[in-house]
Order: structure tokens, then sequence, then C-alpha cells
């Protein structure tokens, strides 16, 4: 190979190098954590956000509280269950957890206790106090206080498409158990429907 061809090929592998690495660019901006942004049109941060403020709003406005507080003389204690992802997309279903628990707690309307795998937690923390922290500070077990209601459900969804548009539908469905009788205290459900249109090309 003469020293020309080589020099030409050199320049040729130089120039598609540099248009790759010019080719694709990336900008970021910083938003309000709170600002709407739908991209996709998958579930997201502002429908876990969203659902939860409503259907938390419409569990404590219903009769079971003011029939329980009537019934006992004191606050209702609640736990949050297992959500279920029923859909065929990846949900964060821990996230939507802490934003059912954040809503119920800084209600004030109800005591809250830690989930199974929190409490575990603290269960082993109880347990090395046994051993190494000193008598004024150690904690004793069988002190828990036990939840009266349960808050479990599912998320599904439903999806309709044709050409460049798609309609996307998500239920949630959430019943608040009590734990001792097993009733049903109440059933809620909170619908989404989008739309996402994409133009030149099909779903």
């Amino acid at each position: 190979m003469t020293t020309l061809r080589i020099l030409s090929v050199g320049i040729m592998v130089l120039a598609l190098a540099m248009l790759s690495g010019c080719g694709a660019s990336k900008t970021v901006t910083r938003v309000e954590p709170d600002e709407q942004i739908d991209l996709s049109g998958d579930w997201n941060d502002t429908d876990s956000r969203l659902v939860a403020e409503e259907m938390i709003k419409d569990v404590l406005g219903r009769p079971w509280l003011a029939e329980f507080k009537g019934d006992k003389k004191r606050t209702p204690v609640v736990i949050v269950g297992t959500v279920r992802n029923r859909t065929s997309e990846h949900i964060a279903t821990t996230a939507f957890i802490k934003n059912l628990e954040r809503e119920l707690i800084n209600s004030g309307r109800v005591d809250f206790v830690a989930n199974k795998e929190e409490r575990q937690e603290v269960r082993d923390e109880r347990t090395d106090q046994q051993e190494f922290s000193s008598a004024e500070t150690l904690k004793k077990f069988q002190q828990e206080t036990g939840a009266d209601f349960m808050l479990r459900g599912d998320i599904t969804s439903i999806i309709d498409a044709e050409g460049g548009q798609q309609v996307k539908y998500y239920q949630v469905n959430l019943e608040l158990v009590n734990i001792e009788t097993n009733r049903k205290a109440w059933i809620g459900e909170k619908k989404l429907k989008k739309l996402v249109s994409q133009s030149g090309s099909k779903f």
C-alpha cells in the first residue's frame, strides 16, 4: 500500500470519527420534581403521586374511619401491604406504595406502622440491643403496635393501538381490609387514560 493511499485511508477514518462524534448531542434541563412531564405515555411519577393523593383522600373520607373511632375510641392503625403490577410494563410499585404511605401518615387521621420488611430490620436491631445496649436504653420485645387495617391492591392496564395512535388505559384498585375480621372496609379505584400519537411510524 502506497504512502498516498495510507494517508487517504487515515483521513477517511478520522473524518468518520469526527462525524460520529458530532452527530449526537444531549441537553439536560433541571425541572421542578412535581412538574408533569409525559414522554412515552407509560405510567410515571406524576401518575403515581396524583393517584396516591386522590385515593388516600377518598379512603379517609369514607364511613369506616368514623365508625372505628366511635367503636374503639382510638385512632385506627394502618399498614400498606402489596400493590401488584399486573400490567405489561415495568412499574415501580415501591415508589407508589411510598406515596400511599406518605399521604396516610401526613393526613394525621390514622396511625401507621412499618411494613413486613421494615419490621424485620427493626426486630434485628432490637435483638442486638438485648446484648449490647444499656438497661436504660434497651427496647423490650412484644411491645409492637399491631395494625388494624391493611391497604392492598393492584394496577392493571389495557393497550389499544392502531397506526400511529395508541390508547393506554390504567386502573388502580385498592382495598382496605380489617386484619382481625378480613372484612373489606373500603374498595376504591382510579382510572387513567392516555392517548399517545406518533407521527411517521406505527406502534
